[in-house]
């Protein structure tokens, strides 16, 4: 049978549930602290635990010392953008190419806006309600190896699910998220530019991807529209 709700609660040896203080930083600090922790997540009371094993970092207009051409929180706050701007440790899930639901981590202080997007995981907990929700995956290592396929394994959908509290662990729309993280932060570490981001913020300028070297889960790197040619420019000159 599937997990049940009670197994989003537990917390292992050798984490801690994050608080909003450890996600106030800009997202670039937080977003290689989340490696190896893990989110947990419960849908109608089936719960899914994914092992983060990349990221990557956005900021939002004004967040930093440099625009991040990347971040859907470039040109100021939206409707859809909305979450990215509040309180950190809250789950901003947007839509990719209208199918795909998408999770990114809060962080910064309140009003300064920013997430770290969650690219891909090890089902660890969950997995066959994992499969059952990715029937695709062939194999356990593409449960959750892509922002998508992350978002589809544990449940979590835009919209109903944008804003759910991943520190405090409120319901929102018959789901509960949970954040853990490490208590000694993970060692190999490895960092490159974004996957599939247009233009120069998808290029070595902006070396904001970090994932846990040699996992089988994280994703393939791809050029986002433009972004070699930019990368080819920068090197040029």
């Amino acid at each position: 049978m599937p997990e049940r709700a009670a197994a989003v609660t537990a917390v292992p040896a050798g984490f801690h549930s994050a608080t909003r203080e450890e996600l106030s930083a800009l997202p670039l600090d937080v977003a290689p602290l989340l490696l190896g922790g893990l989110l947990r997540v419960s849908v109608d009371g089936v719960a899914v635990t994914a092992r983060l094993t990349e990221v990557e970092a956005y900021h939002g207009r004004d967040t930093g010392d440099r625009p991040d051409p990347g971040s859907h929180a470039r040109m100021g706050p939206t409707a859809r953008n909305a979450t990215m701007w509040g309180e950190p440790g809250h789950l901003y899930v947007y839509l990719s190419h209208g199918i795909h639901s998408c999770v990114n981590v809060v962080c910064g202080p309140a009003g300064v806006a920013g997430g770290v997007l969650l690219r891909a995981a090890e089902i660890v907990e969950g997995t066959d309600a994992a499969h059952a929700r990715r029937p695709a995956a062939r194999v356990a290592r593409d449960l959750a190896r892509g922002p998508g396929r992350l978002g589809d394994a544990v449940g979590l959908r835009y919209p109903v699910h944008d804003g759910i509290d991943a520190v405090s662990g409120v319901e929102r729309a018959g789901a509960v998220a949970r954040l853990l993280l490490r208590d000694d932060a993970e060692a190999a570490v490895a960092t490159g530019p974004r996957v599939g981001v247009a233009g120069v913020a998808g290029t070595a300028a902006f070396p904001w991807r970090f994932w846990i070297a040699s996992d089988p889960t994280v994703s393939a790197f791809r050029w986002g529209r433009g972004a070699a040619e930019a990368a080819a420019s920068a090197e040029a000159e």
